[in-house]
């Protein structure tokens, strides 16, 4: 990802995610923190953006929409309790970005399987792509 204003756009699209069930909770707010210096967005803009409305720009590669995706899912169980708001808004979300349901779907069951809610890097991208086959 090389525009810093698409590295913005995602973590504010993480913060509003995070905040779907009326809570911030500290493991969520950690992750995002740890996303946002991943990304090299310093502590003071990340903060300045739980204050921002968000302004969307789409993710052009589809790389970057499936990680994004995968952020969001790991975020929606990073603090051990899984909102149905969380689940339908992570579907909204992932159908805007043009990413295919079935896909979605799937990647979340292996991540619910998952003791760790983590899964490969290469079974997230098989998941996406054997749906185009």
């Amino acid at each position: 990802m090389e525009n810093y204003q698409e590295k913005i756009s995602l973590l504010q699209e993480m913060i509003g995610f995070a905040l779907i069930d009326g809570q911030l909770h500290d493991r969520e707010y950690d992750f995002i923190e740890m996303i946002a210096e991943e990304l090299e967005i310093d502590k003071e803009t990340m903060l300045k953006l739980y204050d921002k409305k968000a302004h969307k720009v789409v993710v052009k590669d589809e790389l970057g929409r499936i990680c994004q995706f995968y952020r969001l899912a790991l975020l929606m169980h990073v603090d051990g309790v899984l909102h149905e708001s969380e689940t339908k808004k992570i579907n909204e979300i992932g159908i805007n970005m043009g990413l295919s349901p079935y896909a979605m779907k799937r990647v979340l069951f292996l991540m619910q399987k998952s003791p760790t809610r983590m899964i490969d890097g290469d079974v997230l991208v098989a998941a996406f792509h054997e749906q185009l086959n």
